[in-house]
Formats: structure tokens, sequence, C-alpha cells
């Protein structure tokens, strides 16, 4: 017998979660069934927040039911906790990345710490579908491959993402693949993400690892604005240390789109 649980379907720069309050049996598949864009609510991904002393716990699958950190998912989060009362305009959210510091800065604005870039691997040459690319590695909270590339608009995203996405280089867990260009100090990004499985509207952690990978090719300095496929812009900000970046943060839109029940 299935039970009525109230949800809410939330986006940010076009990355949208469905998000359910208090604890939820088997999340995986509860991830699985809510975000399939035709039998469910549809959407990237779920956010499961649980209200915690001082802030909120905010527990993440991806569409397919993996469990991972999404930087967007964790700003939607702390603007649906701010909304509901729980906290003040800045707040502590636990994630599976650990603990991290959120401020709304505005009207359905947020600006959210990042977990510290790691495993930064620069100029991988990569030879996919016939093609030689140089791919740089970073890990933003997760794993991230990013691809500079000519004619972004009209790049075949998903096939050269699904082929880069488990190649060999980035390990059996594979990596999200960020397709980057630039336009004067603005980067422009798309990005197949591993867990979705397709092209996504937006990626925080791929904003960052973008805008940390073009740092350290010399292309700009930050903060870096990156527009995505949604055609809104996220902003990186982290400082310098020697060739890392330290102290990242991103910011950007979280908007509450609507809320129903339905039946777990």
């Amino acid at each position: 017998m299935s039970v009525r649980r109230r949800f809410w379907k939330l986006e940010a720069a076009g990355n949208d979660f469905v998000l359910l309050c208090g604890a939820v049996r088997s999340p995986a598949a509860t991830a699985r069934r809510l975000c399939d864009r035709r039998l469910g609510v549809g959407a990237d991904g779920l956010l499961v927040v649980r209200r915690v002393p001082g802030g909120a716990a905010v527990d993440y699958f991806n569409a397919d039911g993996s469990r991972a950190f999404c930087g967007n998912g964790t700003r939607c989060a702390a603007w649906w906790a701010f909304r509901q009362g729980w906290v003040g305009r800045r707040m502590r959210l636990r994630t599976r990345a650990g603990a991290v510091s959120a401020e709304v800065t505005g009207r359905g604005r947020v600006a959210l710490s990042m977990p510290e870039p790691k495993g930064l691997r620069l100029g991988l040459e990569l030879r996919i579908k016939g093609r030689r690319l140089r791919a740089h590695a970073v890990d933003t909270g997760v794993p991230h491959a990013v691809v500079p590339v000519r004619g972004l608009e009209g790049f075949p995203v998903i096939d050269f993402g699904r082929a880069i996405r488990r190649h060999p280089v980035f390990g059996r867990s594979g990596a999200n693949v960020d397709f980057v260009s630039r336009r004067g100090p603005v980067l422009r990004l798309r990005t197949y993400e591993r867990g979705v499985e397709d092209e996504t509207w937006a990626c925080g952690t791929g904003a960052a690892a973008a805008a940390v990978v073009a740092w350290r090719l010399g292309w700009v300095r930050p903060p870096v604005k990156v527009l995505v496929r949604g055609g809104q812009t996220l902003a990186v900000s982290f400082r310098t240390q020697g060739g890392a970046a330290r102290d990242v943060r991103l910011s950007g839109p979280a908007e509450i789109v609507f809320s129903g029940e339905v039946g777990l």
C-alpha cells in the first residue's frame, strides 16, 4: 500500500530536481521512479533533505539511483530549507562530500562553498570515435573530464560524452564530461552527466571544474562566469595558491518550480 508524500520540484539554471523531506525507504529506487521523465515527475536527480541541528542534511541520488554530491542540487536544497524557515540566510549542510556552507544572497540566489578540487590532471590525450581530443581531469566533489572543443553549439555532446564518460583513463567509476569553449572572459559549457547518462542543462560541479581547468590553462582569472546549456550563468569564484584553487564558491539561481503529492 503506497503512502502519499509531498514533493517539491526545483531547478537551478535548468538542472532540475525532485525534493523529498524526511527519511525515504529505498531512496535509489525512489530516485529512478520519480526522475523518469515519462513515468515519473521528471528530474536529473532526487534530493532527500532532513532537518538537523544548525542546518540540514542533504542526500543526493542521480536519476539512475546512484548516490553522489551535486552542487546545483545542494544549492536548491539550501534555498528550499531557507524558504521553509529551517535556517537563516547562512547555513551549514551535511552532504556526501562533507559539510559545506551556503548563503542566500538574494531572491532565488544561493552561493555554495564547494569541496576542494583534487586530482587535477592536465593534457590527457584521448582518441575517441576517430578523433583526437585533449581532456583535463579534476574532482570538484565528483570526477570531471573537461574537454575544450570548437563549435560547441553543434558538437555531438551525447555521442562523445557517452564514449568519454567510461574511458579507462578515468577509472572504473568514470567521470562527468564537460565540453567547454571560451568567448572572451565567459566560458560556455555543455555537460554529459554520469548517473543521468544524458546531457543536462546545467552542472554546478562541472562549472567549477571548467573554471578551475580554464584558469590553469591561462584562459581566465577568477571569478569566472560560466554560461550553461539552460541559457543562464553560474559564477565560480576562488582564490589561487600556487597552482591550486582554494575556497571555491559556486553562485547562481535556484527556484522552487511547483509542489505536489506522490504515492511512495
